[in-house]
């Protein structure tokens, strides 16, 4: 049976859920996925100057600081399950980083890890920003912001890889280019 046969034939089932994560299986296969159909925004802001805004902040999954772009969950209280999603990222990103955007350009859903997680996420450019505060999230958080120069992108992820922190996989937007050669 082809795995797509397996998935027709086989409903999703939830074997635990908690307030924002779901361990399901569908036949055979073991995977998570975010609770009430949770869905991310992740934001790629880069200032005038050329800077790029990142975010550090301790990852418990990880045991360790992770660095990565601005991003936060769409509709994460039942309050607000038809948020929309470039709302949502106006708002995540000024949480975090302390910047406002005039708006936000979606550039795609995207999946990071779809061989065990079914969230997906919403990338989003965002366009007109002013600083209006010092940003670092909500109470508890604990998140730094960064401003890099995008020209020394790829030599500050390395010494961030140095120092101990993890990397998410979305800095890939980031550092691309350098890869290709």
């Amino acid at each position: 049976m082809s795995l797509q046969d397996e998935f027709l034939n086989n409903p999703e089932e939830v074997r635990w859920e908690g307030r924002f994560i779901a361990a399901k299986t569908r036949g055979r296969w073991e995977y998570v996925g975010r609770a009430r159909n949770i869905r991310a925004a992740v934001i790629l802001a880069i200032t005038p100057a050329r800077d790029v805004i990142l975010v550090e902040q301790f990852r418990v999954p990880l045991g360790r600081p992770c660095i990565e772009l601005p991003a936060g969950l769409i509709g994460d209280d039942d309050s607000s399950a038809d948020e929309d999603a470039s709302l949502a990222a106006l708002r995540e990103l000024e949480e975090e980083t302390g910047y406002r955007a005039t708006h936000m350009e979606a550039l795609g859903e995207f999946w990071s890890s779809p061989g065990m997680v079914s969230e997906s996420f919403t990338l989003f450019r965002a366009h007109g920003l002013t600083r209006v505060s010092a940003g670092g999230g909500v109470e508890g958080e604990g998140i730094t912001v960064h401003h890099v120069p995008l020209d020394d992108i790829a030599a500050y992820i390395a010494t961030c890889r140095a120092q101990g922190m993890a990397v998410d996989v979305k800095i890939l937007t980031l550092l691309g280019p350098g890869i290709l050669g």
